[in-house]
């Protein structure tokens, strides 16, 4: 069974994992990492990490944008204003228009400001950029996104770096059910477990960082994560059995001796 690329702002990919920059020791790690992982989309913290000034080391010549879509993200914005201006700059230095959008409204539990979010992806899209909210995994939330004209959802399955996996499912279920775009699970990932769930579930592409930069092994997980994406991927397009309150025999009972 053969899957379909994965469209995204216009452009087809074939990985569903989506792979951040964060946390590793080096840029070394961080190429090393997004190999393993066989991701085509690479998201980028503008705020955070050095891919402006091209005078120093640059996380850009570790990842050859040639090959990597870079998926600049406003990590670190607690305002629309701050968000906006992020993806501006993003745009300058020549990272494209596909732009993550968060707007962080709590600092504890970095749960984003839905407000300020919606407010900054209206100007975004007015302004041409190809927009990835981060948002909680509310229906309303996800669909009033998707009608401003953003190019994917990206709810979270759980805090960021908490590692708790897909806390609510059925509000998951509900986003994949109304959405004409792609839903991608962002935040919350722990283990190949939890990406492999997303993908059963339905959800198009699911993005990750901490699962993979703070494992013991951060190359071997990447590489759990690609396959846990494909396998999936492959077993939500085959189909699961029903879930049943009773056992039903594996073998015909037709033919039984005595």
């Amino acid at each position: 069974m053969q899957d379909t690329s994965f469209e995204l702002g216009g452009m087809k990919f074939h990985s569903r994992l989506i792979v951040g920059t964060g946390k590793y020791r080096d840029f070394a790690e961080t190429k090393a990492a997004v190999e393993a992982s066989g991701a085509e989309i690479v998201t980028v913290a503008v705020r955070r990490v050095n891919i402006t000034d091209r005078g120093k080391e640059n996380l850009l010549d570790y990842l050859d944008p040639k090959r990597y879509q870079i998926l600049p993200n406003t990590a670190g914005c607690s305002t629309a204003d701050e968000a906006i201006r992020t993806c501006r700059l993003a745009r300058e230095v020549g990272v494209g228009e596909l732009v993550k959008l968060e707007v962080i409204g709590d600092n504890r539990t970095l749960f984003p400001d839905v407000v300020a979010t919606i407010e900054a992806a209206r100007v975004l899209v007015k302004e041409g950029f190809k927009v990835m909210p981060y948002v909680t995994d509310d229906p309303v939330t996800c669909l009033r996104l998707q009608e401003i004209g953003c190019v994917a959802v990206m709810p979270l399955a759980a805090p960021i770096g908490s590692g708790l996996g897909i806390r609510n499912p059925f509000n998951l279920a509900i986003i994949i059910e109304q959405a004409k775009v792609p839903v991608i699970v962002d935040a919350g990932v722990g283990t190949a477990s939890d990406a492999a769930e997303a993908m059963e579930f339905g959800c198009d592409g699911v993005l990750m960082n901490t699962a993979i930069a703070g494992a013991k092994d951060p190359l071997a997980m990447a590489r759990a994560m690609k396959l846990a994406v494909e396998a999936g991927r492959l077993a939500y397009r085959a189909g699961r059995i029903e879930r049943k309150l009773y056992a039903t025999a594996s073998s015909p009972l037709t033919g039984l001796i005595g």
